[in-house]
C-alpha cells in the first residue's frame, strides 16, 4: 500500500466536492463513484475533511499490532497533547499510554527539540549554499507536493530526516538498553495526526530504511486513553521536552525555534501552494526559511485529531506557558551523525508528464489546447473532472469523452430531438432558453427577499 488515504465505495455517493477541494486533481468522479489517482495523491487528508459521507478514510495499523512486540513505545506527536481539555500536565497523558497497554513512551517533541538545535547550528551555513529560502521537509504532503508541482525547489528542501524518526531511532536504543531484548523483540509506534505521516513512515522520504513499526491513529488512541487519563492522580515524570518542542504542534513552532527574525510558516494546502508560487517566481527574496504546513494551523489541525484546531492550538500554547524552552541538544559529533542519516534525496515525480516521447506530448498538448476553446470553461465539475482543463487533459489520453461535458451533451440531445430545444432536460444552472432568461431579467432577487 503506497497511499494512506483509500476510499469506501460502499459510502461514496459520487458527489465530486472530494474532486473539487483535491490540491493536486488527484480524484475523478466516474460511474456515480470517486476515484483516486494514486501517483498524483500527496495524502494531505483534504478529501477526508471535506467528504460528506465520510467516504474517504485513512489506513492505519490496529492496536492490536503491539502484541506482536515483547517490548513495545508509543511515540505520541506533540500535537496529541492539544486533544484534552484542562489538561495542565503531559505527563497525565503519557502515563495512560503506559496504562493502556505500552512499555515505554518516547515523546516526539524530544527529537524536534535536537533537530531545531542542529538546525540552528547549520542555519548560516545552509543558507550561504542556497539560491532561495530553505524549506522545511518536515511535512510529508508539502515535500511530495513540491516533488510533483514545484521541482526546481527540490534542492531548497532541509535535507532532514523527520522528528518522528530520529524519535523511533532513540526509542529504540533506550529501549534495547532498558529491556535487553535484541531490536527486533521492539515495537515502535507512532500516535500520528494526518495520513500523509503514515505513508512517510511506510516509504521514507530521506532514509533508506523503515525505522518505525507501526503508526496509530490519534483519534484512535485518544478515545482509548481518556477512561485512564482520568484515573491518574500521580502521573510519573516521564515528559522530557520543553516550549521548542512541543511548539512543533502548530504553525510557525519549528521556524520559531530557529531563533532567527527571516522566516516565514505558512498553514493550509492552497495558502502552501500560493507561497510556492511565490518562492518558484522569486517573489520572496527577504525569506530563508519557509516553514510549509498542508493542515491549518500545523499539524494540530490534521485530519487524524479530534479538536478543532484553533481550540488544539489555544491547548498547546497554555501547556508551554510554564515549561523550560528546551530539554534537548545535540552534541556536535551526533549532530554529524544526524545529518548523515539523510542519504536520499526526494526526486521530481512527473505525473503530469503526458507522454514519454516529446513528440507524442506535444500532440496530446495541442489537443487538449484545441479542445479547452471549445470547451465553456466554467470548472462545474458536471463531467467528473475538476476543471475543464483536466477534463480535456482526460479527453486527450483516452480517460473521458468530450460528451461527458454537459454542454457538449446539449448539442447532442438538440440533434437528436431534430433541433429541438433540449434545456429541459438539464440542470437550472445549465438551462439557456432565452424566453425564460427575458421575463426573469428584472426580477433576479424576487425570489430570495
Amino acid at each position: 500500500m503506497k497511499h494512506s488515504v483509500t476510499l469506501d465505495k460502499e459510502k461514496c455517493k459520487g458527489c465530486t466536492t472530494c474532486m473539487k477541494h483535491c490540491p493536486t486533481e488527484a480524484i475523478r468522479v466516474r460511474r456515480g463513484r470517486a476515484h483516486i489517482i494514486q501517483d498524483r495523491c500527496i495524502d494531505c487528508g483534504q478529501c477526508i475533511r471535506v467528504c460528506p459521507h465520510h467516504a474517504k478514510k485513512a489506513i492505519c495499523d490496529p492496536f492490536d499490532r503491539i502484541e506482536d512486540y515483547k517490548f513495545t513505545v508509543a511515540m505520541p506527536a506533540p500535537s496529541f497533547y492539544g486533544q484534552f481539555s484542562n489538561l495542565d500536565d503531559v505527563n497525565i497523558v503519557l502515563q495512560a499510554l503506559l496504562d493502556i497497554g505500552f512499555d515505554a513512551v518516547f515523546e516526539v517533541s524530544r527529537a524536534a527539540e535536537i533537530i531545531s538545535d542542529i538546525t540552528r547550528k547549520t542555519y548560516d551555513e545552509e543558507t550561504e549554499k542556497r539560491t532561495g529560502p530553505i524549506i522545511s521537509s518536515a511535512c510529508p504532503a508539502t515535500v511530495r507536493l513540491i516533488c510533483m508541482r514545484f521541482p526546481k525547489l527540490i534542492p531548497n528542501l532541509h535535507k532532514m530526516i523527520a522528528p518522528v524518526e530520529l524519535a523511533a531511532m532513540r526509542a529504540r536504543e533506550e529501549a534495547v538498553k532498558k529491556s535487553g531484548l535484541s531490536p527486533e523483540e521492539i515495537g515502535v509506534f507512532f500516535i500520528t495526526p494526518c495520513p500523509a505521516k503514515v505513508t512517510a513512515d511506510r516509504y521514507p522520504l530521506f532514509l533508506e530504511e523503515r525505522v518505525i513499526d507501526g503508526t496509530f491513529s490519534m483519534a484512535d488512541i485518544y478515545k482509548r486513553v481518556l477512561g485512564p487519563m482520568k484515573k491518574v492522580k500521580e502521573p510519573r515524570q516521564i515528559s522530557k521536552s520543553g516550549i521548542m518542542g512541543i511548539g512543533w504542534a502548530r504553525v510557525g513552532g519549528e521556524s520559531s525555534a530557529l531563533l532567527k527574525e527571516h522566516h516565514l510558516a505558512v498553514d493550509g494546502i492552497e495558502n502552501v501552494i500560493d507561497i510556492l508560487e511565490d518562492v518558484e517566481n522569486g517573489l520572496l527574496p527577504e525569506v530563508e526559511f519557509l516553514e510549509l504546513n498542508a493542515c491549518t494551523q500545523g499539524c494540530v489541525g490534521g485530519c487524524l485529531t479530534v479538536e478543532n484546531p484553533y481550540t488544539a492550538k489555544s491547548r498547546i500554547r497554555k501547556l508551554m506557558k510554564y515549561l523550560p524552552v528546551s530539554k534537548n541538544k545535540a552534541e556536535p559529533e551526533d549532530a554529524e551523525a544526524i545529518l548523515a542519516l539523510a542519504k536520499k534525496v526526494p526526486e521530481y515525480v512527473p505525473v503530469w508528464q503526458l507522454s514519454e516521447d516529446r513528440e507524442d506530448a506535444m500532440r496530446i498538448f495541442m489537443e487538449i489546447a484545441d479542445l479547452r476553446r471549445r470547451l465553456p470553461g466554467l470548472d462545474c465539475g458536471s463531467c467528473g473532472a475538476p476543471s475543464c482543463r483536466s477534463f480535456a487533459e482526460d479527453v486527450a489520453t483516452n480517460f473521458a469523452s468530450e460528451e461527458d461535458c454537459i454542454f457538449h451533451m446539449r448539442e447532442r440531445m438538440q440533434y437528436m430531438a431534430g433541433g429541438g430545444d433540449a434545456d429541459e432536460y438539464l440542470p437550472p444552472p445549465f438551462r439557456r432558453t432565452d424566453g425564460e432568461e427575458s421575463d426573469e431579467k428584472d426580477n433576479d432577487h424576487d425570489d430570495f427577499g
